[in-house]
């Protein structure tokens, strides 16, 4: 059973980290709308590097967004909290294949590795939660701009590069929840590892406890209780 989650948390981080790197190079985090006072001869789209257009004739025209500091600051942090996601999620991939108990990288140390596990579904979570708060907060700014009726600009809506960023905080979010449980499962190698710590120690205790108690017998007997050709 541990096994088989910890597999199943690996796939989910796997897709979980590819699909926060396809939703950041998505050029489809919002598009124009046609429901708009403002009339608009092309389509425009947006991400958070760059904005496109394609007019009536099928050709598309991309611009780079010049300065980083004239941008809004929201899009500043969903840049800064998916580039964090992308990092945590390659941590946390590492850290599961060490941690798997079917792996045999990191040796047989089988508690260490229950707890690298556990660290990865740790980076698992930040990872999610980092994608998640990027892509709502960018949705949130794009609902407000639709339904502002005093807003001058043009108003989008959501594109496929947020929906795909709420897949990837999804999976991300499963996968950690499911290295995490499986630390509280102790797999049959986990189990005789303990067992034979367990009778190791028992075994070398009571023959401690068999010389101390020997040698302080011996120690107590008295001197006269010895013939004079002893000291011969």
């Amino acid at each position: 059973m541990k096994d088989i989650l910890q597999i199943i948390a690996l796939l989910l981080g796997f897709l979980a980290c590819g699909s926060a790197v396809l939703s950041l190079h998505n050029q489809y985090w919002k598009e124009s709308t046609d429901d708009d006072s403002v009339i608009i001869t092309s389509d425009i789209f947006e991400n958070l590097w760059m904005s496109c257009a394609i007019d009536s004739t099928g050709t598309s025209n991309c611009w780079n967004f010049q300065s980083m500091l004239a941008l809004p600051g929201y899009i500043q942090a969903c840049r800064a909290l998916m580039i964090i996601s992308i990092v945590l999620g390659t941590f946390g991939l590492v850290a599961t294949l060490v941690g798997m108990q079917c792996s045999k990288i990191g040796g047989e140390n089988y508690v260490m590795k229950d707890r690298i596990a556990g660290a990865g579904g740790v980076f698992f979570i930040l990872q999610g939660l980092c994608t998640m708060i990027a892509a709502s907060w960018y949705a949130f700014n794009i609902t407000q701009e639709f339904f502002d009726p005093l807003y001058p600009g043009i108003k989008y809506e959501i594109g496929d590069g947020l929906y795909i960023g709420w897949s990837s905080a999804t999976m991300a979010l499963c996968g950690g929840s499911c290295l995490l449980c499986s630390c509280g499962i102790r797999s049959p190698e986990e189990k005789k590892h303990c067992t034979d710590s367990n009778f190791r120690s028992y075994s070398y205790q009571p023959q401690s406890r068999h010389m101390v108690q020997t040698v302080s017998a011996t120690s107590n007997v008295p001197s006269s209780q010895y013939g004079l050709n002893v000291y011969v």
